[in-house]
């Protein structure tokens, strides 16, 4: 990178510029962060501590070498819900725990076996399949939000609202106008500009209730999920098969993240600190996550495009927007008021979300030039997309293993078993990575 940093990687800020940069980079997570743990029932104040708490542990394991914030990931939506139904919030933070052991036990394997063994397993063509899963999959939740006054009744009680659905297009139209028109910061937290803009339009339409805000304290303890204390940790197979194949998609999405990161600040970070310390910080933070009662962790598109624009490239300035993350989770007004943003405000913004997570998918495929000339290729991402769309799923007793997680294990095996590779999709991951050596 031919431009110069305006805070290098273990630069220290000045004291009037630390918190303003570390609020910057709060804001850009903000929004997807606290969305997460509102989609699937959990505390959004949790969300924040624990996103706080994950990126200081991943800032440690990694050596302060790589500026990367981790949030509330959405590969673990459906996953969270379907968990939860069976085994409740207790079973989800079990099998999010679990999946940060995945996590652990491929950062060993990539120390002892280098990292291309990972490459050959997780090419582009499953990658970018899945991603389009996970977006789509996650299409009927946001539409939901959008239409309904209660978007969580059965299907036969469900009650259509113009009201509902006129404010999450206020929402949505907000969002669209932030991310295509505005510029610098504010071009990339088009997510927390369109719900505060969608939030004040709910309340001139009568659906704020802040009763809730004024009856909260300033400093309050969030609702908490710890194991032992609030629920009983068991691991069982249906858990394991929801939740754990989950892991396969987010290490590729941290693979990727990794790449771009180490574009931005000019430094092959795959190769120093290693590929192994950011995967390993990134099962820890979500590991953290799960034992306080938050959503699996993973590295954020948001602080990786703070990065690019603003040239801060300070951990300093990460660890001090974490921090600030785990402060706010304490303030319980912020939680509250959290708590009273309508539905259909946050399924205008989930619309344009999950359609980009889908689309990003996509550019995946189309960045690294997957040719769909070739017929492994096109058959490869056209059973993924099928089995996770439709929801396909395998029983084996009290073994489920479905929808995204069935479509990742399929894909994969596809991948190492069809002959025809030639020139791999793992190459093209590696030729991008040496570039930035």
């Amino acid at each position: 990178m031919s431009q110069k940093p305006v805070l290098d990687i273990r630069e220290v800020p000045s004291k009037s510029k630390w918190l303003l940069f570390s609020i910057q980079h709060l804001f850009a997570m903000f929004g997807a962060t606290i969305l997460v743990p509102a989609l699937v029932g959990l505390s959004p104040a949790v969300a924040l501590i624990s996103s706080g708490l994950g990126t200081l542990a991943y800032l440690v394991i990694t050596k302060g070498q790589i500026p990367a914030y981790l949030g509330s990931s959405f590969a673990f939506i459906v996953p969270i819900i379907a968990v939860s139904e069976v085994a409740g919030p207790g079973g989800a933070m079990v099998g999010g725990f679990l999946a940060g052991v995945v996590y652990g036990v491929i950062a060993m394997l990539i120390k002892v076996l280098g990292h291309q063994w990972i490459l050959n397993v997780l090419p582009p063509v499953v990658v970018g399949p899945v991603i389009i899963v996970i977006g789509l999959g996650l299409a009927g939740v946001a539409v939901g939000m959008a239409m309904y006054e209660n978007p969580g009744a059965a299907p036969n009680e469900l009650i259509y609202s113009v009201k509902h659905l006129s404010i999450a297009l206020i929402t949505l139209s907000i969002t669209i106008i932030s991310a295509i028109f505005f510029r610098g910061i504010f071009g990339i937290i088009p997510i927390l500009i369109g719900i505060i803009g969608g939030y004040v339009s709910a309340y001139f339409a009568g659906l704020v209730d802040f009763s809730t805000v004024l009856e909260a304290g300033w400093i309050e303890a969030p609702s908490f999920i710890f194991p032992f204390v609030d629920y009983s940790p068991m691991v069982t197979l249906t858990i394991i098969g929801i939740m754990v194949p989950i892991a396969a998609v987010t290490i590729a999405e941290h693979i990727g993240d990794q790449m771009v990161i180490s574009k931005i600040v000019g430094k092959n970070l795959i190769e120093k600190p290693g590929l192994h310390r950011s995967i390993l910080g990134d099962g820890v933070a979500s590991m953290i996550a799960a034992l306080v009662g938050g959503p699996p962790n993973t590295t954020y598109g948001e602080n990786i495009g703070v990065l690019a624009i603003t040239r801060v490239f300070s951990v300093f300035v990460v660890g001090g927007a974490a921090v600030l993350a785990i402060l706010f989770g304490f303030v319980g007004k912020i939680a509250a008021l959290i708590g009273t943003i309508p539905s259909p405000v946050m399924g205008g913004v989930s619309i344009l979300l999950f359609g980009i997570i889908a689309s990003s998918g996509l550019r995946t495929m189309i960045d690294n030039k997957v040719d769909f000339n070739e017929k492994r290729n096109l058959i490869i991402t056209s059973v993924i997309l099928v089995i996770g769309v439709g929801g396909a799923f395998i029983q084996l007793g009290n073994l489920q293993i479905a929808g995204m997680a069935l479509a990742a294990i399929i894909g994969i095996a596809l991948n190492l078993i069809l002959p025809g590779k030639g020139k791999t999709q793992t190459e093209t991951f590696e030729e991008k990575e040496n570039t930035v050596a």
